[in-house]
């Protein structure tokens, strides 16, 4: 029964287990991804929020005025570009979960803004975190690994 579901080979078990691979594909497959991860995200921190947003009819007060759109829609924005850096990178060399690092930080970045609005300047300031964040973590991924530079085994 477990033979069903069992990779054909040892190449494609270590491939499954393996989270940091290259990605290559056609560019649709990329875009794809991106907005896939980043809808889900924001997605997600507009559901954690909704208790922060309350409902006048059912007579939750918002905890912070004004309009939830801008912010839905910064984030959607600010989160696309962080997941297109993570997954330019992440099809050239290997990088570790560019999914659930750029999901993290729109998610974060969504739920902090819906809950507590923000003014522009430090929407801009948390975006500009999220992208450093994710241009860190692409350095890291390109950085020559000191294991394979010690060994002589060098790629």
């Amino acid at each position: 029964m477990t033979d069903l579901f069992a990779p054909d080979s040892p190449s494609e078990a270590d491939h499954f287990d393996d989270e940091e691979t290259v990605r290559p594909g056609p560019f649709w497959r990329h875009a794809l991804w991106v907005v896939g991860v980043i809808a889900a995200a924001v997605g997600a921190g507009w559901v954690t929020s909704l208790f922060r947003i309350g409902f006048e009819e059912y007579g939750l007060p918002p905890a912070a005025p004004g309009a939830l759109w801008p912010y839905l829609a910064a984030w959607a924005a600010i989160g696309l570009a962080v997941a297109a850096v993570l997954r330019v990178t992440a099809a050239k060399v290997p990088v570790y979960a560019p999914g659930r690092i750029a999901a993290g930080l729109t998610y974060l970045g969504t739920r902090l803004s819906l809950g507590w609005r923000p003014d522009p300047p430090l929407v801009g300031a948390m975006a500009a975190t999220a992208l450093i964040a994710a241009a860190v973590w692409c350095a890291i991924a390109l950085r020559p690994h000191r294991a394979e530079a010690e060994t002589g085994s060098e790629v």
